[in-house]
């Protein structure tokens, strides 16, 4: 007994492809995929999701962007790669709290800026903070 064909859609036909609008692009080159995945959450911010899988048994990174009607994927096995997965998804879960990860840089720029500044601190000095029980 093979697999239940009515448990992909009937007549051996992917689910997907019955919603007539899905896409499933595998694509090969990371900045047309950086490109297209930020595209892709900026046009569609609340239904777009984002995922990360490493498989072991082939020593692959599998990254998969989609908003239910496009599915933008890339897979590598090169270590390079890691630091623009790296990249993505700092920027994915900077957007999604909703910041913008430009504003966040230029902010960072002028905090190094004056780096030498003391902290701020909203206690007055020789104050106590009480730890431990009570």
């Amino acid at each position: 007994p093979g697999p239940n064909p009515s448990a992909r859609g009937g007549g051996g036909v992917p689910v997907a492809s019955l919603a007539g609008d899905n896409r499933m692009v595998y694509i090969e080159d990371w900045d047309t995929f950086y490109a297209e995945a930020e595209k892709l959450y900026l046009d569609h911010p609340a239904h777009t999701r984002y995922s990360l899988k490493y498989r072991h048994t082939d020593g692959k990174v599998l990254l998969k962007v989609t908003n239910d009607r496009v599915c933008l994927q890339y897979q590598t096995d090169q270590q390079q790669d890691l630091k623009r997965i790296e990249k993505l998804n700092n920027i994915f879960i900077t957007r999604m709290c909703g910041r913008d990860p430009e504003a966040d840089a230029a902010e960072g720029a002028e905090g190094s800026a004056s780096k030498g500044d003391k902290p701020v601190s909203s206690e007055e000095p020789g104050s106590k903070k009480r730890r431990g029980k009570r």
